[in-house]
């Protein structure tokens, strides 16, 4: 398979070319499902999703598969676009359930983190309060405080960070769900 990124102009968006021998280079040999059911090949999905990265999210995108003359018209090629969205909107969907099951996990860790906090700042007012305030009792309620706030650290980072590359692939693969698939002969 070999492939090129063309760049149309203002109105049509943007080409992802991809030149292949066969349509079945597209396609993983091993899933046995019929055609349009089938898996894209591993290194046809790298590549085709590598590109769509790189271009503006606002442009339409448009994969345009470059075959020999004999393919264009087989029952595959007319196929090809209901292959393509069938594959990249399930795509998005397993992302869109990966999404929700870090979500799910924030949560938990998120109610694990407070309740982790709210037990390490009672344990350092009580130990201030039992023992006073005097430096060793005060290293270690402010210990217990440092590790109150370290529980939180897992939801903080799903909440702020973690969920972005989800999201933003999951995009990518519904816009090239909804891509429009050309063919070209060569």
């Amino acid at each position: 398979m070999q492939g090129a990124l063309k760049e149309q102009g203002s109105g049509e968006g943007t080409a992802i070319e991809v030149r292949v021998e066969s349509i079945s280079q597209l396609f993983d040999t091993l899933d046995p499902f019929p055609f349009p059911q089938r898996d894209l090949d591993k290194e046809a999905e790298e590549y085709i999703v590598g590109w769509a990265r790189e271009l503006p999210r606002a442009q339409k995108l448009t994969i345009r598969i470059h075959l020999p003359h004999e393919e264009t018209h087989s029952k595959d090629a007319i196929a090809l676009p209901i292959a393509f969205d069938r594959y990249f909107t399930y795509r998005a969907e397993m992302l869109g359930r990966d999404l929700n099951e870090l979500f799910r996990i924030g949560r938990r860790a998120l109610l694990v983190g407070v309740t982790a906090l709210t037990v390490c700042l009672m344990l350092s007012q009580f130990l201030i309060g039992m023992f006073g305030e005097n430096t060793l009792v005060q290293i270690v309620a402010e210990s217990l405080i440092i590790v109150g706030w370290v529980a939180n650290w897992k939801p903080i980072e799903i909440f702020l960070y973690d969920w972005w590359p989800i999201s933003r692939r999951c995009s990518l693969y519904r816009r090239l769900a909804v891509a429009k698939v050309e063919l070209q002969p060569y």
